[in-house]
């Protein structure tokens, strides 16, 4: 058992035939810590709104929160977070609809969080020595290997993969983090380690394996990388040094 307890979201956007096997995934061992599953349809054109309320139905701690518009990735990881934020879990995990994230890890990483004292624990498929293996594409490979360089340069640390979206949040991230100033777009995760580093708290990874499955991604990569500079520019020139309030009480009320 986690002590506290572990929430999970999943951003979900056109995933209707993808995200009843996320949850499926979830470890039965698991579920005896698991406070909430919130799946957040992010505005799908598909029935993906109507798979997640099935799944509600069937899991009472599946709960389908449904944005009528699209809203953005960030926008709905930040919903996740706020809702993880008041439900008392001691965890947070964030999952990828697509499935390409192993929610079969999500125990290790919180015991490691435990163990270590760590705020933030990333998935790397970098570090697992299974990304060109996995089917990521070998300009998605080259590409982030150059960011993560600029990347570990610039947040002085010695991560292997800065663009996985498996983030497991500590109880003092979802407590001190001012998400609401953070992006509504796919680097929202680079912001969050910014914030987390220009706070001085703890920013590791672990090995995931990596899946690709010939899922489709919404990302655009010239765009993407652009916003990776943005932010690595606005960190270093401090803009994310307030970003984590300390000693915040972790009552904010949820995304309007």
């Amino acid at each position: 058992m986690i002590r506290g307890g572990v929430s999970i979201f999943i951003p979900a956007y056109n995933a209707e035939t993808t995200i009843t096997g996320v949850v499926d995934r979830i470890p039965r061992q698991l579920w005896d810590s698991v406070n909430a599953v919130y799946l957040i349809n992010d505005g799908s054109r598909d029935r993906t709104g109507w798979v997640i309320d099935e799944i509600a139905v069937k899991e009472p701690r599946c709960r389908a929160v449904q944005q009528m518009h699209n809203r953005g990735y960030g926008e709905s990881v930040k919903q996740g977070l706020a809702l993880c934020r008041v439900d008392g879990c001691a965890y947070a995990a964030c999952l990828h609809a697509d499935g390409q994230y192993p929610p079969e890890s999500i125990g290790e990483f919180v015991a490691v969080m435990e163990a270590e004292n760590i705020d933030l624990l990333q998935g790397s498929r970098i570090a697992s020595g299974t990304a060109l293996s996995g089917g990521m594409p070998r300009y998605k490979y080259t590409a982030g290997k150059l960011l993560t360089a600029v990347e570990n340069l610039v947040f002085r640390l010695s991560m292997t993969d800065y663009h996985s979206g498996f983030l497991v949040y500590s109880r003092r991230m979802l407590d001190g983090i001012d998400f609401k100033r953070l992006s509504n777009s796919f680097d929202f995760d680079l912001e969050v380690i910014a914030s987390a580093r220009a706070a001085g708290l703890v920013v590791e990874e672990l090995p995931i394996p990596t899946r690709y499955a010939g899922e489709k991604s919404y990302l655009n990569p010239v765009t993407y990388g652009l916003r990776v500079l943005g932010v690595l520019i606005r960190y270093r020139a401090g803009r994310y040094r307030g970003v984590f309030r300390r000693g915040a009480s972790g009552q904010e009320g949820l995304p309007s």
